[in-house]
């Protein structure tokens, strides 16, 4: 990653995948957001292994950690809308193999960048539109 616009693409693509992957291992999940009833009922674990990374359920929403130690955090509106704030933006950043560590001006200048595709969907909280983020 070289620049904060590369590093919010990449970040995307890694929570679409870890939601492929949490889907794949639980067919009843619509919606990655769906994760926090299937916890709350007890008919999933708080904490588990889904391909090759790992998920922690919290609060109102789940991290996950790749097998390289890639970490991605994401929390869900009540609309169950996948959201993420620059704060989970840099813990992805730092936690690359490669780590980087964007200023929020950098950060605010790439997501506006990303729009329409990513949304503000309150002060400093964005969302993935129906369209998928391209580089």
């Amino acid at each position: 990653m070289t620049t904060a616009r590369d590093l919010v693409i990449g970040y995307v693509d890694a929570l679409d995948s870890a939601g492929e992957a949490m889907r794949a291992a639980s067919p009843s999940l619509e919606r990655l957001a769906d994760v926090l009833g299937l916890v709350r009922s007890h008919r999933m674990s708080r904490r588990g292994e889904i391909g090759t990374c790992s998920y922690s359920v919290h609060g109102a929403g789940c991290r996950f950690v790749n097998q390289d130690g890639t970490e991605i955090d994401v929390d869900f509106a009540a609309d169950g809308a996948e959201i993420f704030d620059f704060w989970r933006l840099r813990r992805y950043a730092q936690s690359l193999p490669e780590p980087f560590d964007p200023t929020d001006v950098d950060l605010r200048s790439a997501v506006e960048s990303l729009k329409p595709l990513l949304a503000e969907v309150r002060p400093g909280w964005f969302s993935v539109g129906e369209a998928k983020v391209a580089a």
